[in-house]
């Protein structure tokens, strides 16, 4: 197992190199002497950092989860206090990156089977990233929202979340309409959670 390594610029380049290999040939398509081009750096270089092509989708699939959940995070930020503009952002951005980028697609729908051998370091994290998601939402909502009962509110992440994943799974619109709906949805659920119970 490769020791797991502090970000440097040489490592993060290296990363992103296999990022953009991965989108446009595949995993099973990558090849490290590739990626050492791509990055800049020698093969032996990248070896050094990762161990292995293993080491490197581990490290690819870690990046991936953190960057798909920091770019929810600051969609939902980007509105301040507007709930639906918020939503809508993070819901369209979701929509869009899973539509435009097969490994946020994978992560998110845990697609199985196929040759890729990257899915299985994806599909390990789609649980994780699913809960980093809702987790998200809900520290957003509670933020913005005063007076929430938890439990509605946890309801309510969970449920959009869920309900977005299903689009991306079996898309029936547009991105921009689907996300509309959902984050008209999304307030109609949080301003619910903010209703005492009678």
């Amino acid at each position: 197992m490769v020791e797991h390594k502090d970000s440097s610029p040489v490592r993060d380049g290296i990363v992103d190199a296999a990022r953009a290999l991965t989108v446009a040939r595949g995993w099973d398509g990558v090849r490290m002497g590739a990626v050492a081009t791509a990055a800049g750096v020698s093969r032996q270089t990248v070896y050094n950092e990762f161990g292995s092509k293993a080491g490197l989708a581990e490290a690819l699939a870690r990046r991936e989860v953190d960057r798909f959940v920091g770019d929810v995070r600051a969609a939902l930020g980007e509105h301040g206090a507007d709930v639906r503009a918020g939503a809508y952002a993070a819901i369209r951005h979701t929509l869009t990156a899973a539509a435009d980028n097969p490994l946020i697609k994978a992560i998110l729908t845990s697609a199985r089977g196929g040759s890729d051998e990257l899915l299985p370091y994806l599909t390990t994290r789609a649980d994780l990233v699913l809960t980093e998601a809702s987790g998200a939402l809900l520290e957003w909502a509670d933020g913005i929202l005063p007076g929430t009962d938890p439990v509605a509110l946890a309801f309510a992440a969970d449920s959009i979340v869920r309900l977005v994943v299903s689009h991306i799974v079996l898309p029936q619109a547009p991105v921009d309409q689907t996300a509309r709906a959902l984050a008209d949805l999304a307030l109609h659920l949080f301003l619910q959670a903010t209703t005492p119970t009678r």
